[in-house]
């Protein structure tokens, strides 16, 4: 059988476009309600098709109107019943209807004029790149904070008993923060340490300042400027905050030896698009005591510094579960008494130095390091290397040299915390449990369970001072992101030379509750 469609005249192409019309708005408005509110018809008379043979298409062969069918009706029939003309699916106009609307919702239409985007355009800020908005009329939001660490430290045993080796127990940091950003483009902090004791030859207890600085960011070219007192950018280990290295006290080169610590100064800081490569020089004062927090002397003393690192492997899709960190450091210091000293204790806060160089005179010293690190899945290892020229006074210049690597495995699957731009540049965040540890009657968690071994070396027999080698090993609970409890068994070793105490070895038990807020 041959069916044949004959043409629509007006009067049936009008019915048949507010048919279409009353069916989208019925699926639109969920069918049932507009068929509620027809007037109920009864139940049409199986429907017949008027076929004919293809004619002039004059309206004289049409047939007579027949009445429109309730729309529930029409839905039902919308689908199954022939039309004398295909009639084109209702998806792709409810789609377009849907599109048009959510492009309302979202402000598609006509757009009022961008008054910060005509300033940008017209003095060429940013130079054109990136979203800008002049915040001047914002304000400071300020996030308070502080941190705790209580140690207990046992002298297990020592091989020469001369060494006053006494146990303790100290609150290590004992501190108060505030951080704060506001108008778009600053950020603040003022970090305090209120631990019972002082430092330089302060013996009255004093507040000291740690952190107390002002952030400029997104400045072109160079991203980031900084004043005041803040960690000098050399060293990985260095910059990692304190809270995030995995150790009682960081490796015997780093903090006090070659490393600076936090000094008076400012910085720039920059990194490329794709946040793997980064760099950052610094001017700072020598030494300025965090207790006192001043010097009066018309010779200051100085200290320039510079730090690259590059990431030859990041593994996007996990975050930075699996990648490798490379870098390098230079640090130039100008002393500011031109009286220099290299010394060590065993990797704890108090007790006695195992290897020290004395004072003696030095104009200057200049130190260059090497970063190595790489995390793979819950395996880590951390590498740095320490090579320093030192100027002496009336003396041939001396090479001094340290190093340490230390490793870190989480058994319960976790993995280190890389920041590819953190707050002193690249360096280390805080490690985050699969599950906190918790006790109550409906469960527990485990937390975060981290095992960790270290070896670092200090070598001054250019100095006539010895080497020192030290072997750590250990293991982390994390309950939480910002709780945990450290173990660390240390195990110095000094040899050569001449040191304090001459050949020495020790076994000292470090432990730690950690928190902060």
């Amino acid at each position: 059988m041959v069916i044949q469609l004959q043409p629509l005249t007006f009067s049936q192409a009008a019915r048949r476009f507010f048919a279409d019309a009353l069916a989208i708005i019925a699926v639109l408005c969920g069918g049932s309600a507009l068929a509620e509110d027809s007037p109920v018809a009864p139940e049409p008379a199986p429907s017949t098709i008027h076929v004919a043979q293809l004619g002039d298409g004059d309206d004289d062969d049409e047939e007579a109107p027949q009445p429109l069918p309730p729309v529930s009706v029409m839905e039902q029939e919308f689908s199954t019943q022939p039309y004398n003309m295909p009639t084109p699916p209702l998806e792709p106009q409810i789609e377009g209807i849907l599109k048009r609307l959510n492009a309302l919702e979202k402000g598609g239409g006509p757009k009022k004029p961008d008054v910060n985007a005509e300033l940008k355009k017209e003095f060429d800020v940013n130079d054109g790149v990136g979203d800008w908005r002049d915040l001047s009329g914002d304000k400071w939001a300020v996030k308070l904070g502080g941190h705790m660490q209580l140690d207990s430290i046992n002298w297990a045993d020592v091989e020469n008993p001369p060494v006053p080796a006494y146990n303790y127990v100290e609150f290590r940091r004992l501190r108060l923060l505030a951080d704060g950003v506001g108008y778009g483009v600053y950020d603040f902090r003022l970090q305090i340490d209120i631990e019972p004791e002082g430092e330089d030859n302060v013996t009255t207890p004093v507040t000291v300042i740690k952190d107390a600085y002002l952030t400029m960011n997104e400045i072109p070219v160079i991203d980031r400027w900084r004043i005041g007192n803040f960690f000098v950018p050399f060293g990985l280990e260095q910059v990692t905050n304190d809270t995030n290295n995995i150790f009682l006290e960081r490796s015997i080169p780093t903090q006090g030896i070659f490393t600076a610590d936090r000094e008076v100064g400012m910085a720039i800081y920059g990194v490329d698009d794709a946040k793997d490569f980064t760099w950052t020089t610094g001017v700072f004062i020598d030494s300025l005591s965090e207790a006192t927090k001043e010097r009066i002397d018309g010779n200051q003393g100085q200290r320039v510094s510079g730090r690259l690192t590059y990431l030859p492997y990041y593994d996007e899709p996990s975050n930075g579960r699996y990648l490798i960190h490379t870098g390098a450091g230079v640090l130039y210091t100008h002393d500011q008494d031109e009286q220099a000293r290299f010394r060590a204790r065993p990797q704890i806060h108090e007790g006695p130095f195992f290897i020290d160089s004395g004072l003696f005179p030095a104009k200057s010293y200049t130190t260059g390091n090497i970063e190595l690190a790489t995390v793979w899945g819950p395996f880590s290892v951390q590498s740095e290397m320490y090579l320093s020229n030192v100027d002496r006074i009336n003396d041939e210049v001396a090479t001094i040299s340290g190093a340490y690597v230390y490793c870190s495995y989480f058994l319960t699957g976790e993995n280190r915390i890389y920041e590819r731009y953190g707050q002193h540049g690249a360096q280390f965040g805080r490690n985050v449990p699969y599950s906190n540890f918790f006790l109550t009657p409906g469960g527990c968690g485990p937390g975060a369970w981290e095992f960790k071994a270290r070896w670092s070396n200090l070598t001054l027999t250019q100095l006539d001072s010895g080497q020192y080698n030290d072997f750590t090993i250990g293991f982390n609970w994390y309950w939480s992101d910002r709780v945990r409890t450290m173990f660390d068994w240390i195990h110095p070793i000094t040899r050569y030379g001449t040191t304090p105490y001459g050949p020495q070895t020790a076994d000292i038990i470090g432990m730690r509750f950690d928190f902060n807020f």
